[in-house]
């Protein structure tokens, strides 16, 4: 179980959440910074210009380039002799990096990459889903969701320390809910530079491009050899199931507080519905779930941090004696019907002695707000469920009534 958070408020600073980001960026000592601005992604690198600017960052690179595909390549390259590399990105801008996304994964290299979530087009829209992360999920990328500002910037340091591990050794993007949590305002304590310089040592890869000492990144590879390297890929993500909760624990014992780990819990002891969400709704759900409690409504949250890898243990561990599994997903499976969530869900619980119900939800496509009734009325069609079986595995909610 995570333990009990430590905020220390006479630390706190209330500052947007772009500026969390690019100051814990900042405190991680990145040698290389690539970047091309983009809504709601902009205010991050153009912060960590500023620090650049200010002289704030030392023995860093700032480059500019004409495209986020641009962005990621400079880093393929600079992660490839030994350089700690940074970007950040979102929607049609994540988008262009597809293919590079695979060649950094594939030539494990470690970078932390921060999404913005937004949604992508057409038709055109800025504000936040969650459909441009997860339509890169089989990139090979560590991928992590945050609840709020803390979380994302303590989230920062983490995966810098996940994704070099040498039993790793993979890329990491650190997701966050696109104006909601990039442009809101929060109470947060920013990472100190001498508690993250002993939390994350100068990274020192073991192989690195020098002309002194030749080898080949991302070199040919014939059907003798592709497999295994794909084989070595899930390993290093199976290993870094252990990693994520190891350094948040070691994150835990320097800077005194817990945002971290595979999962998080809440009220999920007794819990008749276990909704699972990723992201900024799951503040809502609290809330929703402390109103229920107090009528004796016997819900809990199951707030998924890392969907990649996904938690598959960790996730069973916790769902095992419910009645009802609630998934709620900002993002669609077109053709299937459902989102990533609730997909991977019913996977995991596939072939196993657990034998709970799987019902998933559609939501907050294109930045439509996420209201209260609208999680009570889920947990009420849970309870449904639970009373006389699935009628609808997964649906849209909220939809517009003149298109129904």
């Amino acid at each position: 179980m995570p333990r009990e958070n430590k905020l220390d408020k006479e630390k706190m600073v209330v500052v947007e959440g772009s500026y969390a980001v690019a100051h814990a960026v900042k405190t991680c000592r990145p040698n290389v910074i690539s970047a091309y601005p983009i809504t709601p992604q902009t205010h991050i690198v153009e912060d960590l210009s500023q620090f650049m600017a200010d002289g704030e960052i030392p023995n860093c690179e700032y480059i500019n380039v004409e495209s986020e595909f641009s962005a990621l390549s400079a880093l393929v390259g600079s992660a490839a002799v030994g350089a700690r590399c940074y970007s950040a990105t979102t929607a049609q801008g994540l988008a262009l990096m597809h293919e590079v996304l695979f060649n950094m994964s594939g030539m494990r290299l470690p970078t932390v990459m921060t999404i913005v979530n937004r949604a992508l087009s057409a038709p055109i829209n800025i504000w936040n889903d969650q459909q441009d992360s997860i339509s890169q999920r089989d990139t090979g990328w560590i991928q992590l969701y945050a609840e709020d500002i803390q979380e994302i910037s303590d989230m920062t340091a983490q995966a810098y320390k996940i994704s070099e591990d040498k039993d790793v050794l993979m890329p990491a993007m650190t997701c966050m809910d696109g104006f909601i949590l990039s442009h809101v305002y929060e109470p947060v304590v920013l990472l100190e530079q001498d508690l993250t310089d002993k939390f994350l040592p100068k990274y020192e890869p073991e192989y690195t491009l020098d002309p002194k000492d030749p080898l080949s990144y991302g070199a040919f590879a014939d059907p003798n050899y592709y497999t295994e390297f794909r084989y070595l890929q899930e390993q290093a993500m199976q290993n870094a199931l252990k990693k994520i909760e190891d350094v948040a624990n070691e994150f835990y014992d320097i800077y005194g507080r817990y945002y971290g780990g595979l999962i998080d819990e809440y009220r999920t002891e007794d819990a008749d519905i276990i909704i699972m969400a990723m992201g900024s709704v799951i503040g809502t759900v609290k809330d929703v779930i402390d109103k229920l409690r107090n009528r004796n409504v016997k819900v809990g949250l199951l707030k998924v941090r890392a969907f990649r890898p996904f938690p598959a243990d960790a996730i069973r561990n916790v769902v095992r004696d419910a009645k009802v599994i609630v998934t709620l997903d900002k993002n669609i499976t077109l053709g299937l019907n459902e989102g990533a969530l609730c997909t991977e869900t019913k996977s995991i619980l596939y072939n196993t002695d657990i034998n709970v119900p799987v019902i998933g939800y559609m939501l907050g496509h294109g930045g439509r707000d996420i209201k209260v009734d609208t999680i009570e009325r889920i947990i009420d069609e849970a309870h449904e469920v639970i009373r006389n079986g699935i009628k609808t595995e997964s649906q849209f909610i909220d939809l517009r009534e003149e298109i129904l």
